[in-house]
Order: structure tokens, then sequence, then C-alpha cells
């Protein structure tokens, strides 16, 4: 059964961005479980705030998996993204068709909409060994109690990852 997976690294403080939306406080290269990660989903689904910081980056990186952007406005696709504005048509489509997992890219808004319809799985939230002080939390605006379950721990050399299972 596919699972809905939150991928996403966290400074020490809860913050995935800095205010501006800049993340050039996240380590460039350094060992992680990405890699391993990206091999096991073949969909991702971020928010228009997100996809546009992706593009500033240069070329698209996820060309080589489903790409969905939710948006309020825009509805046109390309050849290699959906732009969808339907949260729950989009994850009751993706989650009874047959496939690997999918990632949920960010960012927090898209979070916030997905926790507080409960269609979260799992977590893996990679800690990075900064104090932002301010920027956009990882979780915002979160309606109800939610639980997790550790499944496992990795240290690497800049960055600690836990990887969760969301209570339901």
């Amino acid at each position: 059964m596919r699972k809905i997976v939150l991928f996403i690294a966290s400074s020490l403080d809860g913050y995935i961005a800095k205010n501006d939306g800049g993340v050039d406080w996240l380590p460039v290269r350094c060992s992680s479980g990405y890699d391993d990660f990206y091999k096991s989903i073949d969909t991702v689904i971020m928010g228009k705030k997100t996809y546009s910081q992706i593009l500033t980056f240069g070329a698209y990186p996820y060309k080589d998996k489903k790409s969905y952007v939710l948006t309020r406005n825009d509805t046109s696709s390309n050849n290699d993204i959906r732009f969808v504005n339907d949260v729950e048509k989009l994850t009751k489509n993706l989650l009874t068709s047959s496939g690997s997992d999918i990632w949920l890219v960010g960012g927090a808004e898209i979070i916030t909409t997905f926790m507080n319809l409960g269609l979260i799985d799992e977590i893996i939230l990679s800690i990075i060994p900064v104090v932002l002080g301010s920027g956009v939390p990882l979780f915002n605006k979160i309606q109800k109690e939610t639980k997790f379950q550790l499944i496992k721990t990795t240290e690497y050399d800049a960055l600690v990852e836990l990887h969760y299972k969301v209570l339901k």
C-alpha cells in the first residue's frame, strides 16, 4: 500500500526555511538518507511556493517522478508537472492507484493542510545543527494533537535523521 511521506530538513529550533524562504543554511554536500529515500518514491507533491523556490536552484530536479504542484490558482500543466487544487481528490486518486510511496516535499502550508487532513503516514526529519532564531516553522496551525512512533534514528556526519510513523 502506498504511503505519503514527508521527507524534510529542519533547523534545531524547528524551522524549514528563513523568513524570506531561503534555505542557504542547509548543508550543500553531506551524507544523508536522501538517495535511498528518493529511490523508494515515484511521485512528488509540493506547494507552489516550494516549486517556485526549487526552480531558482536550476533545472527541475524531479523529472523522473510524477510531479504534482498544489496551487489555488494556476491549474495548467506541462509534460513534467501537473498543477492541481484539490488535495483530497489528488491524494485519494494517488493512494488508490498502484505505485511506490509519495513524497510530500513541502512547504509549510501544504504540510499544515496534509497534517490537518490526516494524510501524512510517515515523517523523515533531518535535523540540521543550526539555530535560525526565526523563519518558516515546520508545523504551524496544526488543529489537533498528533502522536508518532519512532521507526529509526540514523546519525550522519552533519545531521541526525529521525523516521517516524504517524499514529492514526
